[in-house]
């Protein structure tokens, strides 16, 4: 494991709902940047990258307007790092078990996290699926295969919450390390 503290992008939205973007040609984009070592994970939009000293505002700015130039959407990323990422998953707080789903929600508005967990708090289902606030993301944890159909799923998928969230399944989190 490699002892610099890399960049990992997160994009949201992108190989659903006609947006596709390819491995490579996602590469591309952030070696055209000038980015060094860059490695995509799994086809959901995960990057893990040097971005050298460059502050993390002007890095996110540069990789939303190249990827919106490349690829002709409305691009928006989750920029932090593999030691926050290490950090979160060692932080996840429900046990792991075979029949269940844990992911993390990460967010951009502490409000906007705020809120969907306060709507997690008063109406989801009480063993169902469980939601607990973390530091800038939320843990989600939920039956295997309703990601799509509970209360806190439908939530977070509505458009306002776009340009400020976007989930990753742990063992998805644990690839990016």
């Amino acid at each position: 494991m490699s002892t610099t503290d890399r960049h990992v992008a997160l994009l949201r939205g992108v190989n659903v709902g006609g947006v596709t973007v390819r491995s490579a040609p996602l590469a591309a984009v952030f070696e055209g940047l000038g980015f060094g070592s860059v490695r995509t994970v799994l086809a959901s939009g995960n990057v893990v990258f040097d971005g050298g000293d460059t502050p993390e505002s002007d890095l996110k700015a540069a990789v939303e307007k190249a990827l919106a130039d490349a690829f002709g959407y409305d691009a928006w990323i989750v920029l932090t790092r593999q030691s926050r990422v290490r950090a979160i998953v060692g932080a996840f707080p429900f046990a792991e078990v075979d029949d269940r789903q844990p992911y993390v929600l990460f967010g951009s508005d502490a409000g906007v996290l705020d809120e969907l967990a306060d709507f997690a708090e008063l109406d989801t289902a009480p063993g169902v699926e469980r939601v607990s606030r973390g530091d800038g993301v939320l843990y989600w944890d939920l039956p295997r295969g309703s990601s799509t159909d509970t209360a806190f799923a439908k939530r977070t998928a509505r458009s306002r919450y776009r340009s400020t969230t976007t989930t990753r399944n742990l063992r998805t989190l644990r690839k990016l390390l």
